[in-house]
């Protein structure tokens, strides 16, 4: 008796979902690991919204693999790291004829900046702009289109694919992926990218 409980016991998920959600919501069901886990490994199901986030639209529904996500997600992180826009003004600071000093540029930012410019140098110059356009100012396919004059459904097809070449790229850079040269044996041709499972993630 005791071993059909210990057993119900260590295949429950807990369903940790929210009952009543806005009514604009769009939200996608994820399994992930339970930060209140006693035992390593335990998963919750939770629900996270992918309304303006467009990375996350295309990992729920199965468009891009994780590889995919996880380097697009780092790229997201170099940027915010990277960026150095407005900051905001503390008022506990003594004025001094409205000149702020700007705060020195940490090792981090630095490292996140040079990782940008060597993707940007590795997608070119239309790839950086469709990924900054998709990861940084979370424009849809149809927004792409929309913003470049091209709204048909061949542009639209055209910008997924390349925007999943330039996801491919990303993993690849970040290590999250590794490139398999084609053999003889695939006359098609073309690099294929594997994802690669790192320990800790």
């Amino acid at each position: 008796m005791t071993r059909r409980r210990r057993s119900l016991r260590a295949a429950k998920v807990h369903d940790r979902r929210s009952r009543d959600l806005p009514f604009n919501a769009e939200v996608a069901v994820i399994e992930v690991d339970d930060p209140l886990a006693l035992e390593a490994g335990e998963k919750i199901v939770a629900l996270r919204s992918i309304r303006n986030d467009p990375l996350a639209r295309l990992h729920s529904r199965g468009q891009i693999n994780e590889a995919q996500y996880r380097g697009g997600r780092a790229f997201q992180n170099d940027w915010e790291r990277a960026e150095r826009g407005p900051q905001a003004v503390d008022p506990t600071r003594e004025y001094v004829d409205g000149v702020q000093a700007r705060e020195p540029i940490t090792e981090g930012q630095r490292k996140a900046a040079l990782r940008l410019n060597r993707i940007e140098r590795a997608l070119g110059a239309d790839g950086s702009a469709l990924v900054h356009n998709v990861l940084v100012d979370g424009m849809t396919m149809q927004q792409v289109g929309q913003r470049r004059g091209l709204v048909t459904q061949r542009r639209k097809d055209y910008f997924s694919g390349r925007f999943q070449e330039c996801l491919d790229r990303l993993a690849l850079s970040y290590g999250f992926a590794t490139e398999q040269r084609p053999s003889h044996l695939n006359p098609a041709g073309g690099h294929r990218v594997q994802a690669v499972h790192r320990s800790g993630e």
